[in-house]
């Protein structure tokens, strides 16, 4: 039997680009993302530490996430829970070897990692919200 977790992260793989909002301030800001990954029974997703979307999310942890196979579309949301866990961090540079190459000692930069907590995902088409999960 599939997880409402392996679904979200299905969908996620499925589609490779999608799309992390935050606010800054009173201002809603979107960016693309195409890391995830399962730990433990939580998707995880990485950010710099150095930038904007990081400050952001500790600001403001509330986050949603929408992805599109082009007639559907998911909304997954929720609240942003930063983990320090070397075991996380390894696991992300293992599964991405671009990771490593750009947050490490000479670079200066440091990876968040975080998942999102008391979370709901929305499967839905143009008609409206076919499916609702809790993760």
């Amino acid at each position: 039997m599939t997880t409402n977790v392996e679904r979200v992260r299905s969908y996620l793989e499925q589609v490779q680009i999608f799309y992390v909002t935050t606010v800054d301030g009173d201002q809603p800001k979107c960016r693309p993302f195409s890391f995830q990954m399962e730990y433990e029974g939580k998707i995880y997703f990485g950010v710099g530490t150095f930038k904007n979307c990081y400050r952001q999310m500790t600001q403001n942890p509330k986050v949603e996430i929408c992805a599109s196979n082009g007639q559907d579309f998911l909304r997954y949301y929720g609240k942003a829970v930063f983990v320090d866990d070397p075991a996380i961090l390894q696991k992300a540079f293992a599964i991405a070897d671009y990771l490593p190459k750009m947050y490490n000692e000479r670079t200066g930069h440091k990876l968040g990692m975080f998942y999102l907590d008391d979370a709901t995902a929305e499967f839905c088409s143009l008609s409206g919200v076919k499916e609702s999960l809790k993760l």
